[in-house]
């Protein structure tokens, strides 16, 4: 009944706000077409921009928010089109122009730069702006954005250049069609707003006041009229590739190359198919692994450029992991435990043994598709499909005969399936109105080839606001279904609702959610506990004005009470209370206090949990305080550190981080991060010996250093440097049973192995952009990983044991070519 109630809520709430919502007293200016257009160089003396109405009366973002920018700092734009695309120039005013930071960066990442931004959302819904960014130094960036999120991994083909003169710096950009997603009207209005980064001064402006105390910031666009008779062109872009790559192992080396082709094409105005064939992924970065003692799995980033570019539809409702797209095989039929070892010749004189000689670690993507866009009324439709081939493991069978005193061997091999041939695909609608509220319907489903299970998850998810954005109410309802012969088809499901409050100085909110024991979305997604039962609540203060000391600054106040959700067991409290802050010489720093009471944990004994089984973690109190130094100046130092401590019990957890970063020049920097974190007398899940559940006291550390760096050429070519070692190792004090009451009981006839954990890569990579879209990579890693028991060496000796292993180097070229079918067209 509830859940029925909410949807018709949701309804009526929609009916009622479905027409977009106008800002009054709105800044709107008439742009012009143009015959012939501007020479993107730089330099504003084209003729294009005279007789062209200029916008300026820039007013401060941040931190003093709305007051107008004086002369000296104040920015003029001019906007003209004509068939093929949209021009933006802007002459920024700046006193001292030799004084403009400079730093260089790669595509789509910031430095110690001036930048200017502008906003363009031809829907004029408020929510979804297209974002290109040009800063001082020439560099590009650009990003779609959804609700006030930015995503820097979308990407387009434009023009720009910039040049310094005596009054201050100035851009020119050109925008081609086929980067933006437009009706086809005869006259047109678009929302655009201008963003300008003054970093020596720390501040920001903007054409259109965005009010920093209520709403969001794509809510206050100003709006640019008069575009007339512009049709969508044919947005068909090809981008094919060619790579090769050679790998060196324990002495034998590996050459492989692949041809393929990234494809984007508009179905239609709004639409756009993003297609990968014969992906290659031979260059994706590395994982950070650590050493994972705990109940859940590690969950890593995605770094594969097709799963990261414009998937803001996709993860609505935090049901995309898509990781789980060429991982490890599921092997839902564990193929070790199927070998036979039959140690002794039986009555017919026979012996059989099985082993694998070969288990693949990863399952290979064939091709993936995506189709997504937004229609002018604010629907979102979005379906994602990807396929995956069947992965085999290779068993070698020996069978030994005996007859009459004689023995024959014979070796066999044979296959079996660890993961078959899969498909992943989701589909999402997402309304979205009042240019601040969304409600999505989200289905994903994982089917699998035999008699491997298939998996399906759907959800509905609303974030609704009051018209004048103060109020809201943020929720969820999801069911998953899985079905297999091994157990019997089964039906999760999950619900979350939050009401809050955002405006002015204040904001919290309040809310309950659930995950019945049987929810798993965990086939296409990550969940790493069901069965649980929260309410939560938080309230927290922000500055909306610099102070004499401050920039900014804020408190917040969270806190959780939870419960079981099969049983309604209590099992435990959070409580955290956090500062941070920003003073006028950008000096940051802050903290958090961390209360937990002792709680009842399901999870760590690994015996499922309706089981009853649990372990009592202790009362805790924690602390973590950090400083971060002023980015601008050549040095500087970013360092955090933390204690945790545990009543009634010999638990402590320490540990600190300290990230210099050094920029040689404008061109070159380095930043290096050394994170160690030290746990005394942990206690956790070793093993299960008949009905005992073994516990372990344990002193656990880690080391983990980094350093990155880069060196650009220019803005088209660059050279980047990643370095990581990890080393995690443990230490055994004692054996414990864990007994029915949660604690730990001594056991001295068990015994374990410390754990000694080492992950080591180095990658270098050059990037050349030798045409729009257009790059070549040249990419070098060397790799090691080791574990073993030798926990008590020391830091020196630990990195001479790491380099007797065998190391493993891969170099790989790749070269990827954008093609516009316009201008390919034109040439025939």
């Amino acid at each position: 009944m509830l859940n029925r109630n909410l949807l018709i809520l949701i309804f009526l709430t929609y009916t009622y706000q479905l027409s977009a919502q106008n800002k009054p007293n709105r800044k709107t200016i008439k742009t012009v077409r143009v015959s012939k257009a501007p020479k993107i160089d730089g330099i504003l003396n084209d003729d294009a921009w005279k007789n062209t109405e200029v916008i300026t009366d820039f007013v401060i973002f941040r931190p003093d928010n709305g007051k107008p920018v004086s002369r000296e700092y104040q920015t003029s734009v001019k906007v003209i089109y004509n068939d093929d695309a949209v021009y933006i120039s802007a002459q920024m005013n700046d006193p001292n122009p030799k004084e403009i930071p400079k730093e260089f960066a790669i595509r789509d990442n910031f430095s110690i730069s001036d930048f200017f931004l502008v906003t363009i959302n031809p829907n004029d819904d408020g929510q979804n702006p297209f974002e290109f960014i040009v800063q001082a130094t020439g560099n590009q960036a650009d990003a779609k954005v959804s609700n006030g999120n930015e995503d820097l991994n979308w990407s387009a083909v434009w023009e720009s250049a910039v040049s310094t003169d005596h009054k201050g710096w100035n851009v020119e950009m050109k925008i081609p069609y086929r980067a933006l997603r437009f009706a086809n009207r005869p006259i047109q209005s678009w929302g655009f707003n201008f963003h300008r980064r003054l970093e020596k001064l720390n501040t920001q402006h903007t054409w259109t006041h965005v009010d920093n105390s209520v709403g969001n910031w794509t809510q206050y666009d100003g709006l640019i009229t008069d575009f007339k008779d512009i049709k969508p062109p044919t947005r068909l872009n090809l981008y094919p590739y060619a790579s090769a790559t050679t790998t060196s192992y324990k002495g034998k080396s590996e050459f492989d190359y692949s041809l393929g082709m990234d494809i984007k094409y508009g179905l239609t105005e709004n639409f756009t198919l993003d297609a990968t064939l014969i992906p290659d992924f031979s260059q994706v970065g590395f994982d950070n692994v650590v050493l994972n003692l705990g109940p859940f799995e590690q969950q890593f980033t995605e770094q594969r450029q097709f799963f990261t570019e414009g998937t803001e539809l996709f993860n609505k409702g935090n049901l995309f992991y898509s990781r789980r797209i060429g991982s490890s095989p599921i092997d839902q039929f564990n193929v070790s435990s199927t070998l036979i070892e039959q140690d002794n010749f039986d009555s017919n004189g026979k012996r059989v043994n099985e082993e694998i000689i070969d288990y693949p670690t990863k399952v290979t993507m064939l091709n993936a598709v995506k189709i997504s866009g937004r229609t002018k009324s604010g629907l979102g439709i979005g379906f994602f499909n990807a396929i995956t081939e069947k992965t085999q493991a290779t068993i070698k069978t020996t069978t030994e005969q005996t007859n009459g005193g004689a023995t024959s061997k014979t070796i066999t091999t044979r296959k079996e399936v660890i993961d078959p041939f899969t498909n992943f695909n989701i589909l999402v609608l997402d309304q979205q109105f009042n240019q601040n509220s969304t409600v999505s319907l989200i289905n994903t489903n994982v089917t699998r080839n035999g008699r491997f299970r298939d998996a399906n998850v759907t959800a509905l998810n609303w974030h609704i606001e009051t018209k004048d954005s103060k109020y809201n109410v943020d929720g969820s309802v999801k069911m998953s279904n899985l079905s297999d012969d091994i157990y019997n088809p089964n039906t999760g499901y999950t619900f979350d609702n939050s009401f809050g409050y955002n405006s002015g100085n204040w904001n919290w909110e309040l809310g309950y959610n659930f995950e019945n024991k049987d929810f798993n979305p965990n086939d296409f997604g990550i969940l790493f506990s069901n069965n649980e039962q929260t309410i939560y609540g938080s309230a927290g203060w922000t500055t909306l004005q610099p102070t004499k000391r401050f920039n900014s600054y804020n408190f917040s106040l969270y806190n959780q009470l939870k419960f079981q959700h099969f049983s309604g067991i209590y099992t435990g409290y959070d409580l955290s209370l956090s500062y941070n802050a920003q003073t006028r010489n950008r000096f940051s720093y802050g903290g958090n206090i961390n209360y937990s009471t002792e709680s009842k944990d399901f999870f760590e004994p690994r015996q499922g949990t309706t089981s009853g089984v649990y372990f009592l973690q202790p009362e805790s109190k924690n602390i973590n305080i950090y400083i971060s130094t002023n980015s601008q100046k050549k040095l500087e130092l970013n360092t955090s550190a933390y204690y945790t401590g545990y009543t009634n019990n010999p638990k402590t957890g320490y540990g600190f981080s300290i990230a210099p970063r050094y920029r040689f020049t404008d061109q070159f920097s380095l930043t290096y991060n050394m994170n160690f974190n030290k746990t005394n007398n942990d206690q956790g899940y070793i093993d299960e010996v008949a009905s005992d559940i073994i516990f372990g006291m344990r002193d656990r550390k880690s080391y983990t250093n980094t350093l990155s760096g880069k060196y650009s050429f220019s803005t088209k070519s660059s050279l980047a440097l990643s370095f990581r070692h990890y080393w995690g190792s443990v230490s055994y004090n004692s054996y414990h049973t864990l007994n029915s009451e949660g604690n730990l009981d001594p056991n001295n006839t068990y015994s374990g192995d410390d754990v000694n954990f080492n992950s080591w890569n180095l990658d270098l990579n050059y990037v050349w952009q030798f045409a729009p879209g257009s790059q070549l990579i040249a990419f070098y890693r060397n790799s090691l990983v080791n574990q073993d028991n030798k926990s008590n060496l020391s830091f020196f000796n630990n990195l001479d044991n790491l380099f007797k292993q065998s190391q493993r180097h891969t170099f790989s070229v790749r070269l990827v070519y954008f093609i516009d079918y316009n201008k390919l067209k034109n040439l025939f």
